[in-house]
């Protein structure tokens, strides 16, 4: 795995050890990031189910200004912090927290965080997404900003809802056996 353009463009990131994590290809990542390119600067970002973090240094090396990180293993997030500190990526510009999905948010939502502009979801492909697609969708403004970006990778035959609460999906890209669905608010 490397980062494919901006700041950090080249570096090699540590894979995780497990075949029971599955990361986000290079080619997805790169049509991900060709999507959301025109929000991603100066842009929040939550990546939530992070693995190697290798969507989130995305991400900084494309210029969003802040990154948190969210895995429920604690060895996916020690290799977050390790490919952080490969890149040498400033810690003030990254947060990295061992938590489930919506356990996070629901913390999120009781300390008043800053909303995100932009979540990138990727769960493991047999979970059940709307728990934490749901709380997403209930609290927009407050978690997910007005105008911000909700990315959910998804294996392409496991169907997401058109619309969940207060948000809607406006795209769906399908590359190999994973898909990405792009929600945002309802306008």
């Amino acid at each position: 795995m490397r980062i494919i353009a901006g700041k950090y463009r080249g570096r090699n990131l540590k894979s995780p050890p497990s075949l029971q994590v599955r990361p986000t290809s290079d080619r997805l990542r790169e049509t991900l990031f060709n999507v959301i390119t025109p929000r991603i600067e100066g842009a929040r970002f939550l990546d939530l189910c992070a693995g190697s973090g290798a969507v989130g240094i995305e991400a900084l090396s494309r210029g969003a200004i802040h990154v948190t990180f969210v895995d429920k293993s604690r060895k996916m997030c020690a290799l977050v912090e390790a490919n952080l500190d490969l890149c040498r990526i400033p810690e003030e510009q990254t947060e990295v927290v061992q938590a489930e999905a919506a356990d996070y948010l629901s913390r999120s939502l009781k300390r008043k965080a800053v909303p995100f502009d932009i979540v990138f979801f990727d769960p493991p492909y047999v979970a059940d997404y709307l728990p934490v697609i749901e709380l997403l969708a209930q609290n927009t403004g407050e978690l997910l900003a007005e105008d911000g970006m909700l990315v959910v990778e998804h294996h392409h035959k496991n169907s997401l809802p058109d619309e969940v609460g207060s948000i809607i999906r406006s795209r769906i890209l399908k590359q190999g056996d994973s898909a990405l669905s792009f929600f945002s608010r309802k306008r």
